[in-house]
């Protein structure tokens, strides 16, 4: 039996040499609130200190991998209540995930939205069910993409198509996210947990300090590619837009499109 853990709003089990972290609250889409937050360091954490641990797979309770922020944030950020630290979180958030030295793998579906594709961007490997939609709508809810999701979006996408993606705040689905080279695989909703499991089993059945070693230099290649990751300044993207009467117009009138959309839906 797998040994099992709970921190807050995240739960992880640890089967042997790999490790799954789920984002577990599944009533809100795994909206990413600051307890799930820290809940994700706190687990990221254990497996860098459990070396035992060879493959980590992140997914989302409940069908869905995150909608992002929770709008508990955004609107705190809006209001100018938002502290530093709590704005801060996301990136450390994202970071905690990335120095991992086990391999991580995203299992993606349902909703991948804007924190959320940064959580995925921080990952190893991108696996995602032919049913996702992704998004960045930071724009339209009146901030800046943060959590140090430019430069890792830089790092996988270039240039241009970040720029597009985070500007135009278009959705888009799983087969052109593997075209854009974000998803190692796409693959049938119903097999999307057999498929990441045998991934996982793959990179946990391989030398350890090899496969580690690997990484760190794949890791430090891409890293070349850009600057600004783990950057304590990125909170300031945040704070900036408090009290910004233009960038909080726009957040209200997403917020009431996609709550008109979700109740079309039911």
């Amino acid at each position: 039996m797998p040994d099992k853990f709970r921190y807050g709003e995240v739960a992880m089990e640890v089967d042997g040499p790999i490790a799954r972290i789920i984002l577990n609250r599944p009533d809100r889409l795994n909206a990413l609130s600051v307890e799930m937050q820290q809940g994700i360091v706190d687990a990221a954490d254990r497996c860098t200190v459990h070396r035992s641990i060879r493959a980590v797979i992140l997914r989302g309770a409940g069908g869905t991998f995150t909608a992002g922020a929770d709008l508990e944030l955004l609107a705190e950020v809006h209001a100018g209540e938002a502290s530093p630290s709590v704005a801060d979180l996301g990136r450390r958030m994202a970071d905690a995930v990335e120095a991992i030295p086990a391999v991580t793998i995203a299992a993606i579906e349902g909703h991948c939205v804007g924190g959320g594709v940064v959580l995925a961007a921080a990952c190893d490997m991108r696996v995602a069910s032919e049913d996702t939609f992704f998004s960045i709508p930071e724009v339209d809810l009146g901030i800046p993409l943060a959590w140090g999701g430019t430069p890792r979006l830089v790092r996988e996408l270039g240039p241009a198509r970040t720029l597009e993606l985070i500007v135009t705040c278009r959705e888009f689905g799983a087969s052109e996210a593997m075209a854009f080279g974000l998803l190692n695989r796409v693959v049938p909703k119903s097999q999307l947990g057999a498929i990441v499991d045998g991934l996982a089993e793959v990179v946990a059945a391989k030398p350890a300090n090899v496969v580690r070693t690997v990484k760190a230099a794949v890791r430090a290649a891409a890293d070349e590619m850009v600057r600004g990751l783990g950057r304590t300044e990125d909170a300031q993207l945040l704070l900036g837009v408090a009290g910004d009467d233009e960038a909080a117009a726009m957040a209200f009138d997403y917020l009431k499109r996609f709550r008109s959309k979700s109740n079309e839906g039911d």
